[in-house]
């Protein structure tokens, strides 16, 4: 396989840059190197050989390399139904995307089941794992995730950071805490990057029964729109309570990390370094997106009322990217999940104590994006937009009573942080849609200019 890296290469940087979870866009130059293989398929008669590649890309603006998990499978012929997984032709065989392939997922399992190590990558089971039938699920973001049977599903990250990943490590806690708020966890995948123990892929329950609180919102607010007469809180649809059980279950998370892990007084240093590094976000994203410019001093000064905020509530470890997408309602309650953070950043970073308000941030931010999402193919309906707006603050409200009746204080008291780090997120989402979305990225604007005060306003001159 050595001899056919080069070949591989060649491939993977053709394919590589248009996948959706590739963070190098717009960066100069994009060297490939694979820098690790590993053969899972272990029994040399398999005609599908599974290898899974580390590939290092290098770039020419002296910023560090990205790394990138890409298991591959390696075929004879073109099975069908797997065209629109193929990465290219080599010398030995057709290369497909090895987690959308039957074999792949197969070859993967039976690794964990193993509990197999080879080569620096280790699997780990906590009990015996059946083998079943696989298929990946989702749209592709930062992560692939493949189901096997009805019984787990297996994360595997596409972007590899050095260290333990934060979804392993706090579910985990949370599972020995006894929370009835996360999924089980069942398995692993770990190897090096840089020298460093690092989480490939991470296995849990899975939550046959569980539906999105993203989707479940849309229907919320899909039967509002169709009652163009009725307000948020008279339709069938009503999303409220549910918002308010989440808001709950989201406090009890909080209050459970708190309780098995370190916790930091929210004193003037640890405000200061908030605004900081919120000031240092918003640099980056002035300089990636025009859009924002009008904006700055607002949300400059935002930022630096967090220093003197009063802020009662102890730094933690938290959620970290907290939004509708992120949880599960299933039969006795709510379940969150992807605990890993925002993905682009590094893990020392993810793994910081934080304000637990930045979980509350995104998700009153979801709200928001709930309900402005469904306006963008109805411009021609203007008084949908005040619906729009009365679904979100009806549910932002129920969260953060739900948050408070469990937390002992309503997030709202921190006022300050609390908009800091909502503008933050909303800052953030101007650059996510802008690189990935244009077309969404109304959405985050609007609310920036609703936060900092419904104008935007031109920088004094120097």
């Amino acid at each position: 396989m050595t001899d056919h890296h080069s070949e591989l290469t060649a491939l993977l940087s053709d394919w590589l840059p248009r996948q959706r979870w590739f963070a190098g866009k717009g960066r100069p130059g994009g060297r490939l190197r694979v820098g690790q293989d590993v053969r899972l398929s272990l029994d040399a008669a398999v005609k599908a050989a599974m290898h899974l590649l580390v590939v290092e890309v290098r770039y020419d603006d002296g910023g560090l390399s990205d790394h990138y998990q890409v298991p591959v499978v390696i075929r004879p012929d073109a099975p069908f139904g797997h065209e629109g997984f193929l990465i290219g032709e080599s010398s030995v065989g057709l290369v497909y995307d090895g987690l959308h392939d039957s074999d792949g997922s197969a070859a993967l399992l039976d690794y964990l089941r193993r509990g197999a190590s080879r080569e620096g990558l280790t699997a780990t089971a906590v009990e015996s794992l059946d083998d079943l039938p696989a298929h990946a699920v989702g749209a592709e973001q930062s992560n692939t995730s493949i189901v096997y049977g009805d019984a787990y599903i297996l994360k595997v990250f596409r972007r590899l950071w050095p260290g333990t990943n934060p979804d392993l490590e706090i579910t985990r806690v949370l599972a020995r805490a006894g929370s009835e708020h996360v999924a089980r966890p069942v398995a692993w995948l770990s190897g090096q990057l840089s020298g460093v123990p690092t989480t490939f892929a991470f296995m849990q329950d899975f939550l046959r029964t569980g539906a999105e609180g993203w989707l479940l919102a849309l229907a919320s607010v899909r039967d509002l729109y169709a009652e163009g007469d009725l307000h948020a809180d008279e339709v069938g649809g009503d999303f409220a309570a549910e918002a308010e059980r989440l808001g709950a279950a989201t406090a009890q998370v909080h209050r459970d990390l708190a309780a098995a892990l370190p916790t930091r007084p929210a004193d003037a240093a640890a405000l200061g370094e908030v605004a900081d590094y919120l000031h240092s976000r918003l640099d980056a994203a002035l300089a990636a997106v025009a859009e924002l410019a009008p904006f700055e001093a607002a949300l400059r000064t935002a930022y630096d009322e967090v220093r003197s905020a009063d802020h009662a509530a102890p730094f933690q470890r938290i959620h970290g990217d907290l939004h509708l997408g992120q949880v599960l309602r299933v039969e006795s309650g709510w379940v969150l999940f992807d605990f890993e953070g925002e993905p682009a950043r590094p893990v020392p970073e993810r793994t910081l104590l934080e304000s637990p308000l930045r979980d509350i941030a995104g998700m009153l931010r979801s709200f928001d994006y709930a309900a402005q999402s469904m306006l963008l193919e109805r411009s021609d309906e203007p008084s949908l937009a005040y619906r729009a707006l009365e679904w979100a603050d009806r549910n932002r409200d129920a969260f953060c009573r739900g948050y408070g009746a469990v937390s002992g204080a309503d997030p709202r008291d921190g006022s300050a942080v609390l908009r800091g780090l909502e503008l933050d997120k909303a800052v953030y989402e101007v650059l996510y849609e802008a690189r990935h979305r244009p077309g969404w990225i109304s959405i985050p604007l609007r609310s920036v200019e609703r936060l900092t005060g419904g104008r935007p306003t031109e920088l004094p001159a120097p």
